[in-house]
């Protein structure tokens, strides 16, 4: 459609911000960087509370470690001196009537005339106006807050440190404008509680921060598969869970290390950057310093009973996120949506039953009728009409896959290893190796579920499939299903097979048995190894650990949840 040229043109009205009351939050001037950069990634860090440090966030935060300590005083505008000169170093100024704030780097100036200095990484781009568009509306953010502070601005600098330029911006009209329009909309997406889209295969998000929160192609492919998602840019982790499991073991904090002590003497020393998580087996204890350190550091301590049996987590204040978890408890009351996502939790974990079956079947005749009838239990469970029919389908379901277990054991000629003969699945208590085995396993993978849906966001005890119970995390016995084959019971068989794990290593106690010492040492070493072990995705066909994994099907859960994607896609081996 042509427009009239005799009709007017209605210009566009700015979005008035009446002045802050209460406990509404002023807008940063780092989320108007964000912002005018990629919405999706203001809206990830301001409004979900998502964070991860990279590369380049760590090598910012170096080249502001001059300018974030504070020196010099910045002299209300009124009070300047004419010819005065300021040089004040992480100055924080906000405005109600703006409703934003900033920390500027450097205030430089005389008088009531002065100049905000903005440091940052890297070298001087040679790009029209000096430098990009969310770096310039951040200056024009701390512009805007101090002539409202009744300074004069008419320039700002920005500094970077890779080649030691100095870029003067000029705080004109256009500028002003352009800051103006970031922050309304920046507001204006807050207010709306949809996340924006992700960019679509942008040169941007290979570099981001946020890549493994935000899973831009991941979601992309999802809605419509055009193009096939990049290899996620995963920083290498080193860090691993540390497990503590003796009755007496004291836990404490020494400098940047954590002292584990037995009967008053130092037993190991382990740094805590070299620490995920702590598990505690037992009635081991640990001080008040250290618990406090490792939740300032976000580093989960997951509870254990000496057998075993998980109890719970502690963490710190918990994840910002109350989007995702007001999306899970409103799905959570939907029967279709439960039983949709019920019916593909126990179809992929009998497929992946299947698929283990199949790898390591030991059996003299092929297995071909059995497989064959999980095939139809994985079929049957996705046209299950209620969450009832869909147990006693996994049940079925799971009669013929521990039917078959023995199958896939390696039995050698030495009657020691007779101790690994195994029936049927039983449990509290597991009466013999290879169920308390079975039954350890599936303990330390609902810890590690837990420990990751709560790192993402969610309420680990509010699930779909699984009914809250009281101190049943449901959320992760749900998401665990499709990797009990592929993690707890595969660790189980190569811990048997390959002798990780004897029998000499197992407690009979009143029916009841349970590992030693030695041997849960090794079978949590097997366990861990397993999910380090890497794996192809065949949705997304890039390689990575089964750890990395379920983060990963964490998240894409909540995109489901919060509607960005159809339909949650669970993860299945061939």
């Amino acid at each position: 459609m042509v427009a009239d040229p005799s009709t007017p043109i209605q210009p566009e009205l700015p979005l008035p911000f009446p002045e802050l009351s209460g406990d509404v939050p002023l807008l940063p001037a780092r989320m108007i960087n964000e912002f005018a950069y990629c919405p999706r990634l203001a809206y990830l860090e301001w409004v979900q509370g998502e964070w991860q440090a990279s590369g380049d966030t760590v090598e910012g935060k170096h080249v502001h470690r001059r300018v974030d300590q504070r020196k010099g005083d910045l002299p209300p505008a009124d009070e300047a001196k004419d010819g005065e000169r300021i040089h004040a170093k992480s100055i924080t100024l906000s405005s109600n009537r703006l409703g934003l704030i900033a920390r500027m780097d450097l205030i430089e100036g005389e008088g009531s005339e002065v100049s905000p200095v903005d440091y940052k990484r890297g070298k001087r781009p040679h790009v029209a106006r000096g430098a990009y568009a969310p770096e310039r509306i951040q200056l024009g953010v701390q512009a805007l807050i101090l002539e409202e502070h009744g300074y004069t601005v008419d320039e700002g600098w920005l500094y970077f440190s890779g080649s030691k330029e100095r870029v003067k911006v000029a705080i004109d009209a256009e500028l002003r404008a352009e800051t103006v329009n970031a922050v309304n909309g920046l507001r204006g997406t807050a207010l709306t509680g949809h996340i924006p889209p992700p960019l679509v295969d942008s040169p941007k998000c290979p570099r981001c921060s946020l890549v493994e929160i935000c899973l831009p192609d991941e979601v992309s492919f999802l809605r419509k598969p055009e193009i096939a998602p990049r290899p996620l840019a995963i920083g290498l982790q080193e860090a691993l869970p540390l497990c503590v499991q003796a009755n007496r073991a004291h836990i404490g904090k020494d400098s940047e290390t954590l002292k584990i002590r037995l009967d008053d003497e130092s037993v190991q020393k382990v740094r805590l950057v070299d620490v995920s998580q702590l598990v505690i087996m037992g009635s081991a204890s640990i001080t008040t310093p250290a618990l406090q350190e490792l939740m300032k550091r976000e580093i989960p301590v997951s509870w254990h009973s000496y057998g075993g049996w998980f109890v719970g987590h502690t963490v710190g204040t918990g994840h910002k996120n109350v989007e995702l978890r007001t999306a899970q408890y409103k799905a959570s009351f939907d029967e279709r949506t439960c039983l949709r996502l019920a019916r593909g939790l126990v179809n992929a974990k009998i497929r992946n039953g299947r698929t283990l079956l199949r790898r390591n079947w030991r059996g003299e005749e092929t297995p071909d009728t059995l497989l064959q009838s999980m095939k139809e239990d994985a079929e049957r469970a996705t046209r299950a009409r209620s969450l009832e029919e869909l147990l006693g389908i996994e049940g079925a379901a799971a009669a013929r896959f521990f039917g078959a277990f023995p199958q896939l054991i390696k039995q050698e000629a030495d009657a020691k290893n007779f101790a690994f003969d195994f029936t049927k699945r039983n449990r509290r208590p597991p009466t013999d190796p290879v169920n308390a085995l079975l039954s350890y396993a599936y303990a330390m993978l609902t810890r590690t579920w837990t420990v990751t849906l709560t790192a993402v966001g969610f309420d680990a005890y509010r699930g779909y499939y699984h009914q809250p119970r009281y101190g049943r995390p449901a959320l992760a016995l749900d998401m665990m299903e499709p990797f009990r084959p592929l993690i707890a019971d595969s660790a189980v068989l190569m811990a048997i097979n390959n002798a990780e794990v004897r029998p000499t290593d197992f407690v009979a106690v009143g029916g009841s048995v349970s590992l030693k010492q030695d041997g849960r040492r090794r079978f949590i070493s097997r366990f861990e190894r397993r999910l380090q072990q890497e794996v192809t995705h065949p949705l997304f066909g890039y390689k990575l650990s089964y750890r990395r994994l379920m983060e990963l099907q964490a998240r894409l859960l909540g995109r489901f949840l919060l509607e960005e994607i159809p339909d949650y896609p669970n993860f299945t081996t061939r």
